[in-house]
């Protein structure tokens, strides 16, 4: 009866999800939908996930969560929800070799529901702890030095995206598993911002990382790599977000504490600072550092913008099958944010990869 009530469960949730337009349908780039956002630290299948690491533009309420089949996990944003359009991206806690990726998101009454499913290498279904983050951007950034985009690829084409240039991002698909990405009119001289990148798809195990990135002052230029539960490339759909100066909740969300970095030297015992310092940002202006836990094993530290509720996202780089989590949930001790740590592997083996890390805080 308790797996009769579960498959339930998952089919209403799914019947939600596709009623109130789970997948963004295609349409003119940058079509106007509200601004909102929202986050939470998922330590539970059921029920409310801890109130101290959750927030969003709602003006009441708080996430919520569902289970589905194992390893899949229906999260409920209160009184944020639009009518299509967004971007959601999510980050596994776990001491193993374990992912999570987006299955669908999309409008159920006043919430969004993100639909996310969790495995370990190999493809096993997952009971991981997961950090998550919605938003959606409209309108143009006035600035020569902030910049934010992000296109949700359904797996044929462009079914979400937003340029805070007002430009109209292109994705050029190559051989299996990897797609190039344009992002017009958030050019850089020198490397600066950060990426995120998620897997999206409700059928199989799918994790998708950067595989290489290029700038100019035209725009950024961005691979996506994506491979199946071991490391094989697979066409999959997958989610991207650019940031630069501004925080990864969107390009009009309200935090002043947030910082970001690009681990790009991994081997370095540390602690170093990441360069050039575009791609190493903090606000208010303290310095972050990378160092080394063990093989594997980073220990990032954002000083000056602790403050709760916040969350950190994680997204591997480089062009083989290798991906990241994070080890536990990260530590906010007084000002300071440390996260302990981001954790790579090559198959179940713990390896020095190079990896994106951002954070926010509410505030």
């Amino acid at each position: 009866m308790r797996l009769l009530r579960s498959v339930f469960t998952r089919l209403l949730l799914l019947c939600a999800l596709v009623a109130g337009g789970a997948v963004a349908g295609a349409g003119a780039a940058n079509a106007a939908v509200p601004d909102v956002w929202g986050f939470a630290y998922v330590d539970t299948s059921s029920g409310v996930p801890n109130l101290s690491y959750q927030a969003g533009s709602w003006t009441s309420g708080a996430v919520t969560v569902s289970p589905g089949v194992p390893g899949e996990y229906f999260v409920r944003f209160p009184n944020i929800g639009i009518p299509k359009g967004g971007i959601a991206h999510v980050t596994a806690i776990s001491q193993t070799a374990e992912w999570c990726q987006i299955e669908k998101w999309g409008q159920s009454g006043s919430d969004e529901i993100v639909a996310v499913r969790c495995y370990r290498f190999g493809g096993g279904p997952a009971k991981a702890l997961f950090s998550i983050v919605f938003a959606s951007s409209s309108g143009a950034l006035f600035s020569a030095s902030q910049a934010f985009g992000y296109v949700y690829w359904d797996g044929s084409s462009i079914a979400s995206d937003y340029n805070s240039s007002l430009g109209a991002n292109a994705v050029f698909p190559g051989s299996t598993g990897e797609w190039t990405v344009w992002l017009p009119g958030l050019g850089s001289s020198v490397a600066a911002g950060n990426i995120q990148v998620t897997a999206v798809d409700s059928t199989q195990p799918a994790r998708c990382k950067v595989g290489a990135w290029s700038w100019a002052p035209s725009g950024q230029k961005i691979q996506v790599l994506c491979h199946d539960a071991t490391i094989n490339p697979l066409n999959t759909g997958w989610t991207l977000t650019y940031q630069r100066e501004r925080a990864i909740t969107g390009a009009f969300a309200p935090p002043k504490l947030f910082a970001y970095t690009f681990d790009n030297v991994p081997a370095n015992p540390g602690p170093y600072v990441p360069g050039p310092p575009p791609v190493n940002f903090n606000y208010p202006g303290a310095v972050n550092t990378v160092q080394s836990a063990g093989t594997g094993l980073r220990l990032v530290t954002f000083p000056k913008v602790g403050a709760l509720p916040n969350n950190v996202q994680v997204t591997a780089y480089g062009p083989g099958p290798e991906f990241c989590n994070l080890l536990t949930l990260w530590t906010t001790a007084g000002s300071d944010v440390y996260v302990r740590d981001v954790a790579c592997y090559k198959a179940t083996t713990r390896v020095n990869e190079a990896s994106f890390v951002t954070y926010t805080s509410v505030y």
